[in-house]
């Protein structure tokens, strides 16, 4: 009986040895890495960052400042970012770009104004008068150029000459002013290249200096002796004067407008002028360039429409004038592309009766389009659906 507690605690003690081991030889399990389950299906997903519905239009009105400004429109394209900014006050883009172009314009009418000034003092009414016109379509505000307009020049009158062969500025300026030196006052009226040759045919004009009278014709040769020149002597014929027409104000004004590039003014003039001289040569020429660099700078500032017009009435006068033909294409396929367009964005936005409008203007230029017949029906039947609904 005396063993029996001994033998039990013994069994206890070897019990507990080998617990200890197990337990010294247990290695411990590595942390486990978390895995983020995906979200339920129905479970909604966080909505991305709000967008300013303004930013496209911003930056439609900016790009078209930037390709008027390419073209030299610099006024327009003031206006084009004064929208911008008409849209999106704090836009800092079109801020800065309007700051950089207003003080383009600035620069460029203050040299304007100072050509004005330095032509005044040479004599030179035309140009005088083109450097402060261009300042004012720069800046139609700027209170200098239009002083100087209205006090400082005069209305110039002209007579024209026909260049003939041998003709040079220094024997014209001679012929008509009795000054050979006031050759620059020709150089400048008709914008001619520097050192110009002088091609027979070419028709200048021939201004009117304040206080310089202007000699219309060639002198006259002395009177034929009272005496009959001996029958063997061979009789020269009678020298025929070449007295230059007097340029009407209208085309003379026209022309002006096409060297200051402003093809409106230009075209406004010249048809007066052809409305009472219908056919004139000299009329149609200008008409015709006003019509071609009209066309050609719209569709440069993707005014396709307003191009396509120019080049039509272009093509009624002279269907194969320089590459009118080509730029009337591109006008009219850009043109429809465009107003496709505009439809689909202001259908998208429900504006049907807009939408309808420019895909009417799609099918004027291509009778033709199947997707602008087929999308203005279906606005067509939307609208007059809503148009009952209301009534009812």
């Amino acid at each position: 009986m005396s063993r029996t507690p001994a033998l039990r605690a013994a069994s206890l003690l070897f019990a507990l040895a080998l617990s200890a081991c197990a337990t010294t030889g247990e290695k411990p399990e590595p942390p486990r890495a978390e895995v983020t389950l995906p979200p339920p299906a129905g479970a909604q997903r966080p909505a991305p960052p709000p967008t300013d519905p303004r930013e496209p239009l911003v930056a439609r009105h900016v790009e078209q400042a930037a390709a008027l400004e390419r073209t030299g429109d610099l006024r327009r394209a003031a206006d084009e970012l004064k929208i911008a900014l008409t849209i999106r006050p704090a836009d800092a883009a079109a801020s800065a770009a309007l700051k950089t172009l207003e003080a383009t314009i600035e620069g460029q009418v203050a040299e304007r104004i100072r050509a004005g000034r330095a032509a005044l003092a040479r004599g030179v009414q035309v140009e005088a008068r083109r450097q402060f016109l261009a300042a004012l379509a720069l800046d139609p505000g700027n209170r200098v150029a239009f002083d100087a307009l209205q006090t400082d020049t005069k209305e110039v009158g002209f007579i024209t000459h026909t260049v003939r062969s041998g003709d040079t500025l220094a024997a014209l300026a001679q012929r008509y002013y009795g000054d050979r030196s006031r050759s620059e006052v020709i150089w400048e009226t008709n914008q001619l290249t520097p050192n110009p040759r002088l091609v027979a045919g070419t028709i200048l004009k021939i201004p009117e200096i304040p206080g310089v009278p202007v000699v219309p014709s060639e002198p006259k040769r002395p009177a034929a002796p009272a005496t009959p020149p001996p029958a063997t002597a061979r009789t020269e014929p009678p020298v025929k004067e070449e007295f230059a027409a007097e340029v009407n104000p209208l085309l003379a004004e026209a022309r002006e407008a096409l060297d200051r590039k402003d093809w409106n003014e230009a075209l406004s003039d010249v048809d007066r002028f052809l409305a009472t001289n219908p056919g004139n040569a000299d009329g149609i020429a200008v008409k015709k360039q006003a019509l071609y660099q009209q066309g050609k700078t719209q569709l440069d500032s993707r005014h396709y429409t307003e191009s396509y017009r120019a080049l039509v009435q272009l093509a009624r006068l002279q269907p194969d004038y320089e590459d009118s033909a080509k730029l009337l294409q591109q006008a009219r396929t850009r043109a429809i592309e465009q107003h496709y367009a505009q439809g689909l964005r202001l259908y998208q936005e429900e504006k049907l009766a807009e939408a309808i409008s420019e895909w009417r203007l799609v099918l004027d230029l291509d009778p033709q389009h199947a997707n602008a017949k087929k999308n203005m029906d279906q606005a067509e039947k939307l609208q007059k659906a809503l148009d009952q609904r209301k009534k009812k």
